[in-house]
């Protein structure tokens, strides 16, 4: 893993949460988007050299919205930059981790992505992420 790609955070409403965000860093979003096969509606913010996406739900029963009646607004996975994913997948596997899914999907922001199942990085999602092109 090369580095921290980004932090994701559930969000009830992204509008609102895009202009508390763009308050707190003093910059708006650089992209928003929809992930259909995740149920989300995404948007980054930069800081610095880091990312944070909020993730709003637009469905009730994909995973951020299951998220949030469990828990919540708050942090909701850590992304971490990888240069193969599927070579990560194949070393995380074999370390014992679980991965939610082995073949990776297209996420948002120009990625490839895999989810580590939280029981087994004590309780916390992990996001891979692989720019997709590379």
């Amino acid at each position: 893993m090369k580095k921290i790609e980004h932090l994701g955070i559930a969000v009830k409403d992204l509008a609102a949460s895009n202009q508390l965000f763009e308050k707190l860093l003093g910059v708006g979003p650089y992209r928003e988007e929809e992930v259909a096969s995740e149920g989300v509606r995404t948007s980054f913010f930069k800081n610095g050299p880091n990312k944070i996406e909020l993730l709003e739900a637009m469905t009730e029963d994909g995973p951020i919205a299951k998220f949030l009646a469990k828990k919540g607004e708050g942090v909701h996975h850590v992304a971490f930059a990888v240069e193969d994913i599927k070579a990560e997948i194949k070393r995380l596997k074999k370390e014992g981790f679980t991965i939610l899914n082995e073949t990776p999907k297209r996420g948002a922001d120009n990625k490839w992505v895999a989810f580590v199942h939280p029981k087994t990085t004590n309780g916390v999602l992990v996001e891979l992420c692989q720019e997709i092109g590379k």
